[in-house]
């Protein structure tokens, strides 16, 4: 445990969670951010960076998939341990679900128990992205909107609730107007937030631009 007195508790690089259909960019985001960056892929989609001497692309295969659960946080250590990198994006949170959920598929009696397992191991990763000292993004693919038009990504539930807990930012990226829109508003029900700064929603390209309404007001009048 650590103990933070009198609230002194430590600026921490920030945790970024965005979901949205196939096509969207979401892949593409990641070269928005600065530094030399580890692309971890799980559905070998990394076509997008090709060519990127700022992205190292780590493609997990078939035959790592029977370990994945037990070996991911492992790897992940041994890769970022010499401080080469600033940015980890996992790409996409979808397909490594599937992946756990086949380590731990008929595990248990009660197919409940399987699913509190992988929220368990997904809670778990999580709070390692949060300690891990790199500024993180993940990716994840959307589920089918719902009757009255909301989205939400397509992972179990309650999973993508235990390993979003630590982020700062969840989004929903989609395309309108041949402009892509990122919407964090959590009153839409589109399960978004951003712990980040004020804003709701934002084109795609600003997804990085933190200024609050508070500093463009103080700039307007400056």
């Amino acid at each position: 445990m650590k103990f933070y007195p009198d609230g002194k508790v430590p600026e921490q690089p920030h945790l970024y969670f965005i979901y949205g259909a196939g096509g969207t960019g979401k892949t593409s985001l990641l070269k928005q951010f600065k530094g030399k960056k580890l692309l971890i892929t799980f559905d070998n989609s990394y076509e997008v960076v090709r060519g990127r001497e700022d992205i190292d692309v780590l493609s997990i295969e078939p035959k790592d998939f029977k370990t994945l659960k037990d070996n991911l946080s492992i790897e992940i250590m041994e890769r970022i341990k010499d401080g080469k990198y600033q940015v980890l994006c996992l790409d996409n949170a979808t397909a490594l679900q599937n992946i756990a959920l086949d380590n731990i598929f008929n595990q248990y009696k009660d197919n409940r128990n399987n699913y509190q397992d992988l929220q368990i191991w997904f809670r778990r990763i999580g709070t390692y992205l949060r300690q891990c000292g790199l500024t993180v993004y993940v990716t994840a693919h959307q589920d089918k909107p719902n009757e009255l038009g909301e989205v939400m990504p397509q992972m179990n539930f309650a999973t993508f609730y235990a390993f979003t807990a630590t982020f700062d930012f969840v989004g929903h990226i989609y395309k309108k107007d041949n402009e892509f829109w990122i919407d964090c508003d959590p009153e839409k029900k589109n399960h978004g937030k951003n712990r980040i700064d004020n804003r709701t929603s934002m084109k795609a390209e600003d997804l990085l631009n933190t200024k609050t309404k508070e500093k463009e007001e103080v700039e307007k009048h400056d």
